[in-house]
């Protein structure tokens, strides 16, 4: 039965089957929607349900999800945020990805809740979803270009003007199985994080577009979601942190993180880093242009383009770096020129890499040049020290084709450094299910490293909740188990800056907005034991496909204690046994195998996850 008077909720679910080139419709149960809500919690319960044990991230048997949530599309602050579920390149298990921009409004104004990509095409396509239908085009004249060509080819062909369609897009770190590329759209947007782009491109899917329909889902109270969305959006246009963010974009962290300890400085070796005022927007300067640009409904100045038009690289347009992208190429590689990291930041998201993984590859890269550890025999000639911005870039062109050395580094980190050998396993920074972290020196925020050591998605999966210990086992975990209700936010699928809900666990407005746009009468409790739910089923896909609890912990350098700055000495793994301890005790696990005990999956709706994991 079809749900289209459902109110949020299209109740139409397209599955693109690449291999027969099928495009089929379904209309899930009402019952699903209650209780996974969309985005994240959607494609975890389909990834979970059809990608079974042994297959391979780039297998046709695995899925690549891209769902909505019941708040896309309507006039709350971000609401044109989607995410992308499937099961990752880096850890071979969950990953989730969210992106900004338009694509979730307009894949509801398609008429479409979600699309679920299997197989594997045998020629290059693209999916255009577009007035209630879909269809596959070819895509073979867009292989071989980068992000922005292609978003551009695509938008001409099909005769849009701006705004008319979202293009989302792998480039050439996708076409050739980068383990942590990107899918790049909407011109300033990526999903990132273990490797959704290189899954995409070993479907053989180069792009997928919707068109700005005029479908509506119905809103069951459009005046009571008005209402609060305006009171949301003049609370975070005062809020200290989120306030500051609507003026300055998230470079308003320079002025913040380095005196929290929290800034990563030359892959870890040091926390002391020069002064970095011009990293942020407030304080840019004559040599550069700003300009707005807006995602869906948001009345946020956070997105904006940039022309840079002083030094080396004058003329430069593009994104308005992110803090994490220009971070990872300024202090991190040992740069401290912002052009130079703006144009890194470019090339990043033109070739289709995760900037974390990518940066922090970089950063291990130079370490073991600096030390002797590798040569330029090793660097296919290239000279990597800190700071040398022209030989990473070129680095980044090995990586996202594959070309020599770069077949190595395309592996990331932790592979990277196994190749590597010697010293470099203990200097890179990872985590032992194969990922790196965001880039900051979470060796200043414990609660971090606990999260992306046991996170079940390749990235993060809680936020970081403020407690009164942060410094101690219990602290991690309150803020961890706390955290959780991410899963919620990255389920409704809005964008968690201008809804003030990156950090924290109060999500009381959002949930007043959830039952205004659909009738229900949901609470707060039924947030976060939605979101555990999420969590622990991708903990428990991840367990049937080959995660055990000795990976999670940091690597070396990860998990060391700062030689300086105000973190000094002080070290998570004395404390990392007992932390781990009570971190499985609050979340319901078995502390041997890492499963989800059974009364912890009946006490969250999973009772038919129990004979998977503990047999009938």
């Amino acid at each position: 039965m079809g749900l289209s008077n459902l109110p949020g909720y299209t109740g139409r679910v397209l599955r693109v089957d690449l291999t027969s080139e099928v495009i089929t419709e379904e209309s899930p149960d009402e019952a699903i929607y209650r209780q996974y809500i969309g985005g994240a919690g959607f494609g975890a319960k389909v990834l979970y349900d059809e990608v079974a044990p042994g297959a391979e991230w780039s297998s046709p048997q695995n899925r690549l999800i891209l769902a909505t949530g019941p708040l896309n599309g309507t006039n709350v602050a971000g609401s044109g945020t989607f995410c992308t579920v499937t099961k990752g390149c880096l850890t071979n298990g969950g990953a989730s990805s969210q992106a900004n921009g338009y694509f979730g409004a307009y894949l509801k104004f398609s008429g479409y809740d979600a699309v679920i990509i299997q197989g594997t095409a045998r020629r290059w396509l693209y999916l255009y979803v577009h007035d209630g239908t879909a269809e596959l085009k070819e895509a073979s004249h867009l292989v071989g270009q980068d992000t922005i060509e292609i978003q551009h080819q695509i938008q001409t062909e099909l005769g849009k003007e701006k705004h008319a369609l979202s293009i989302y897009c792998i480039g050439p770190a996708g076409e050739h199985l980068v383990r942590f590329a990107t899918i790049h759209g909407d011109r300033t947007h990526t999903l990132g994080h273990n490797g959704v782009g290189s899954v995409m491109g070993s479907k053989k899917l180069k792009a997928f577009v919707a068109d700005r329909g005029k479908l509506r889902p119905v809103i069951k109270d459009q005046s009571r979601l008005s209402e609060i969305s305006k009171q949301s959006n003049e609370k975070a246009k005062e809020h200290r942190v989120y306030g500051q963010i609507d003026k300055w974009g998230t470079s308003m962290l320079f002025g913040l993180m380095p005196g929290m300890g929290l800034t990563a400085v030359k892959n870890l070796t040091t926390n002391i880093c020069p002064d970095l005022t011009k990293f942020s927007r407030e304080h840019y300067g004559s040599g550069i242009e700003l300009k707005r640009n807006s995602c869906w409904a948001c009345p946020f100045h956070h997105n904006q383009l940039i022309k840079l038009t002083e030094g080396p690289y004058a003329g430069l347009e593009t994104k308005d770096p992110e803090y994490e992208c220009a971070a990872g190429w300024g202090p991190l590689v040992g740069n401290n020129d912002f052009g130079a990291a703006v144009m890194l930041c470019d090339l990043t998201d033109r070739l289709g890499l995760d900037s974390n993984e990518a940066s922090w590859t970089v950063a291990l890269v130079i370490e073991c040049f600096e030390r002797g550890i590798i040569t330029k025999k090793n660097t296919d000639g290239l000279e990597m020290t800190w700071g040398n911005v022209e030989a990473i870039g070129a680095m980044l062109y090995k990586m996202a084709r594959r070309e020599g050395v770069g077949n190595i580094l395309a592996e990331g980190v932790m592979r990277a450094a196994q190749h590597i050998g010697g010293e470099a396993p203990n200097l890179g920074v990872y985590v032992k299910q194969g990922h790196t972290p965001r880039t900051h020196d979470a060796r200043a925020r414990w609660a971090d490293i606990l999260d992306y050591a046991t996170g079940g998605v390749g990235t993060s999966e809680s936020n970081s909740v403020p407690v009164p210990n942060p410094f101690t086992a219990n602290g991690a975990v309150e803020s961890v188990v706390r955290g959780k209700i991410r899963e919620f936010v990255d389920s409704l699928v809005v964008c968690n800056m201008v809804t003030m809900s990156y950090s924290g666990d109060d999500v009381g407005h959002l949930v007043d907005m959830l039952n205004a746009v659909t009738g229900w009468d949901f609470t707060s409790e039924e947030a976060m034991r939605m979101s555990f739910r999420v969590a622990n089923l991708f903990r428990a896909f991840n367990i049937r496909h080959g995660m055990t609890p000795d990976v999670e912990e940091p690597s070396p350098r990860y998990g060391s204690a700062p030689v300086d700055g105000p973190a000094k000495g002080m070290s998570i793994m004395p404390h990392w046994k007992e932390m781990l301890d009570e971190y499985y005790k609050v979340m319901g696990w078995d502390r041997k195998s890492g499963k989800p005990l059974p009364r912890t999956l009946r006490s969250l709706g999973l009772e038919a996850v129990i004979p998977d994991l503990w047999g009938k």
